[in-house]
This record gives C-alpha cells, sequence and structure tokens, in this order.
C-alpha cells in the first residue's frame, strides 16, 4: 500500500496533465474491474458491473502546479499558478517539469514571506533566453519535485490531494470481492481547476449515489485554524463544505456503518474549499452525494501528512459500503 502511495504521489500530474498518473491507476486498477476507459476530458473510469444501485465514487488524479507564462533575456522563468498554490510557501523550492527538467524558485529583493507571484522566477540553471528555450517552452506546466516519506504510521509526500484518494478507491477496488451495486471507480481530471472533470464524468456515468474521496484539513497542529478534525482519529465524514451540503441520507448511511463496523470516524466542517461531490450532485437531476475526507496535514503544500490508520479506515468504511445493497437503503 505504501509502495502505491509513493508512486502515486511522486508522479507528475498538474491539472490538465494527468496522464502518467491515470496510466499507473490504470495499471493497478484493470484487473480488479470488468472495464476501463477514459472519457474524453480524460478522467479514468474503471467499473464493477452489477444490476443494483449505481455508485460513483470519485479522486481526483490532478495536483496543483506552476505554468510558465515568460522567459526573460537571462533565461529565468516567470509563472503562474495553476489551482490552489500557496505563494509564501514556494521560495527555494525544487519544481519539476514533464520531461524531468528541474528547476529552483527564488524570489526579487524585498521579503520572500510576503512576495506576491509576479516577484518570484524559477531558475533553470541556463545564462539565456536561448538555452532556456531549448529546455522549456511558455505554456510548459511544473510541480513541486518532493520525495515521498515514509514515518512509520504517518507519511509526507506532496500531491496526497488527492493521490491518497486515488489509492483508497485501488485499494478499495481490489478488495471488493463481491458487490450488489454497479460501482464506478472514477479517477477525475481538472479538480483544482474547478471541479471539471467530475461535471463531465458525472454527466455520462448518471449515478444513483456519489461519493468523492478527498483529503480535508486538520485542526490539530500548534494553533492551528479551529477545526475538529485530527490525524489518525479515522475518515471524516463530511457535513459542509463551501460547495456542498452533504446529502442527510448519505451522511447518515456512513455513519450507520462505520458504527456496525467499528470503524472510528470524525465529522468534518471544512470552511472553505469544495471537492467533487459538489460536481457530481448537480449533475442531471440531482444525485445524493456525500464525501469521505483524510485527514491531512499542510494541504496544498509540498509536504502533506497522511496517517496510515486514517488511510486503511478510510478503505474499511467505502469497501463495507459498497458490500451494502444500496437500493435496500433507499438510493
Amino acid at each position: 500500500m505504501k509502495d502505491l502511495i509513493k508512486r502515486l504521489a511522486e508522479e507528475y500530474g498538474p491539472s490538465g496533465s494527468e496522464g502518467k498518473v491515470t496510466e499507473i491507476i490504470k495499471q493497478e486498477i484493470a484487473p480488479y474491474v470488468d472495464e476501463v476507459k477514459f472519457d474524453k476530458l480524460g478522467s479514468l473510469i474503471a467499473v464493477k458491473k452489477g444490476a443494483g444501485a449505481k455508485v460513483m465514487l470519485a479522486a481526483h488524479a490532478d495536483e496543483i502546479g506552476l505554468i510558465i507564462t515568460h522567459i526573460d533575456k537571462d533565461g529565468f522563468l516567470r509563472f503562474d499558478t495553476v489551482g490552489g498554490v500557496a505563494i509564501f510557501r514556494l521560495t527555494g523550492m525544487r519544481v519539476v517539469f514533464k520531461d524531468g527538467l528541474i528547476g529552483v524558485i527564488n524570489a526579487e529583493k524585498g521579503d520572500p514571506a510576503t512576495a506576491g507571484v509576479d516577484k518570484l522566477f524559477i531558475d533553470i540553471g541556463v545564462s539565456s533566453k536561448e538555452e532556456a528555450e531549448s529546455k522549456v517552452s511558455v505554456g510548459d506546466f511544473a510541480v513541486f519535485r518532493q520525495d515521498c516519506v515514509d514515518l512509520g504510521n504517518r507519511i509526507v509526500a506532496k500531491a496526497f490531494d488527492d493521490r491518497i484518494g486515488c489509492a483508497v478507491l485501488i485499494e478499495t477496488a481490489k478488495r471488493l470481492k463481491n458487490s450488489p451495486n454497479e460501482v464506478h471507480f472514477v479517477f477525475t481530471v481538472q479538480e483544482e481547476l474547478g471541479l471539471r472533470g467530475a461535471t463531465a464524468s458525472a454527466y455520462s456515468v448518471d449515478p444513483d449515489i456519489g461519493i468523492a474521496v478527498d483529503v480535508t484539513r486538520t485542526g490539530d497542529t500548534p494553533e492551528s485554524p479551529t477545526m475538529d478534525v485530527s490525524l489518525g482519529k479515522g475518515p471524516a465524514i463530511k457535513v459542509k463544505d463551501s460547495g456542498i451540503v452533504a446529502n442527510p441520507k448519505v451522511r447518515d448511511l456512513l455513519v450507520k456503518i462505520a458504527k456496525e463496523q467499528n470503524i472510528p470516524y470524525q465529522f468534518e466542517v471544512l470552511i472553505g474549499g469544495a471537492t467533487d461531490a459538489s460536481s457530481i450532485e448537480r449533475t442531471r437531476g440531482g444525485v445524493p452525494s456525500g464525501v469521505i475526507s483524510i485527514p491531512t496535514r499542510y494541504v496544498h503544500s509540498p509536504s502533506e501528512m497522511v496517517d496510515m490508520n486514517d488511510v486503511e479506515n478510510s478503505i474499511k468504511l467505502l469497501t463495507s459500503v459498497l458490500e451494502k445493497d444500496l437500493r435496500s437503503e433507499g438510493f
């Protein structure tokens, strides 16, 4: 499981360029499902066929990143952000491009902590615009270059938002031997740019129930914003975020099954942020939707942290849900 998480998290996959990630997912999940396909936006849809309720599970394959906007005469690269990148974290960070080219971010004179993105640049170790243009072009994307580190029960990496959700879906597909439902494991694209992949894939899947698996912030670090979610205390069952009030039937189903299976859980009320569930619930005539959130420290940073117990319990909860006849639960 940790090996899979490491391969997913370390792979290059900014919004709009998720192909390397979805190829890993395809190889991992294909032996355990009946059909694997890509929709026209690039989201991967893996189907376990069944005659019961149609379930859409969603985890997004993309990550936040940077896009090159200008190359100056000395070969320094100017950039903009792709998704919710925290500018104050960037100075001194290494980034990697699709072909493996590595650069380092620095700031112009002044206080790097308060610099805007217009005051930052990427140095790829060249001395002229011509040399830079032989390696990179305006419009190229880059992501953080950061190894996945095993701390024991806890692991740290970039892109756990939402490669950890992708790993949960893959492992659930592997463990789910029989389900009375038709399950669509959907690995969506461009979530960080406004839930775009989920909007298209939910329309084509047309599910009876939707469950997104994504990360959420925690309130368990020194002087952190007040939030009643902690690492190691179980998956967080979403109540509300800025994009959705979780459907009560879905939320109550998750709680009921967690209690039946003695799976620890928390409730999540996220003040800012949204997940693919927001798009799923609004498709066609509406889809009852909810979210299993994996507590994650330092979200949208180069070093996000999760607890493997939360990951394992998220898989147990999701697998137990899918083993239920969801038609009999009213879906």
